[in-house]
């Protein structure tokens, strides 16, 4: 969809929602952009230019000179590919591209989505619909995909060495979901974690949107 709005990046997100993984890229990156906070306990959801940047009325959203994105994993992607001239992404069709691949699907389809189901079932929910009974199996999900992502990582710094890629970024963010959410992370992830979030470019990201908040 293509918009006929002023040359920018816009971010539209909630501060350490998934729109934390966007701002973080955006700063890795050191590109120029706005952000714009969506309250939805204030109506925000409902504003016209939200829902024209993603109809579904979820954060985050992003609109790049004109062009709108969604889905935070796809979002990063692409702002990667566009913006990064070498830097996130490992060069395609390579060992490591595979590599990074993996691991970004694994991330989204089996370590984050346990955790949602976890916020789904306790606030993101109408009431009506939350079932308290699912939280324990949320749980024994995420337990099982963090052991087997304690066994992937590697000894090094980054994901695939020396590289900082947009697969650390997710890692990085959803370990996060996974301390605020309360959840036992093994003692590998746990060091991961705390390395990888003191990146300035993620303070950067999360200060900007803490700042939009207020």
């Amino acid at each position: 969809m293509l918009f006929r709005s002023p040359q920018m990046i816009r971010l539209y997100g909630i501060p350490r929602s998934r729109s934390l993984r966007v701002s973080w890229t955006l700063e890795e990156l050191g590109l120029d952009w706005q952000y714009r906070h969506i309250n939805f306990a204030n109506g925000d959801g409902k504003d016209p230019e939200f829902l024209a940047a993603n109809p579904c009325a979820k954060v985050p959203a992003l609109i790049d000179n004109g062009v709108a994105i969604s889905e935070s994993a796809a979002i990063v992607l692409y702002l990667a590919e566009k913006y990064g001239e070498g830097q996130l992404l490992p060069k395609a069709g390579t060992a490591e591209s595979a590599l990074h691949h993996k691991w970004i699907s694994f991330i989204i389809s089996e370590l984050e989505q346990p955790l949602w189901t976890m916020g789904k079932h306790k606030f993101a929910l109408p009431e009506a619909q939350r079932l308290p009974a699912i939280l324990p199996v949320a749980k024994w999900e995420f337990d099982k995909a963090a052991a087997i992502a304690e066994k992937w990582l590697p000894d090094s710094e980054f994901l695939l060495g020396e590289q900082f890629t947009v697969a650390d970024i997710l890692l990085g963010h959803t370990l996060l979901w996974a301390t605020r959410f309360e959840q036992d992370i093994p003692p590998k992830l746990t060091a991961y974690r705390d390395r990888i979030t003191q990146r300035p470019g993620m303070a950067r990201g999360l200060a900007k949107e803490e700042a939009g908040a207020v």
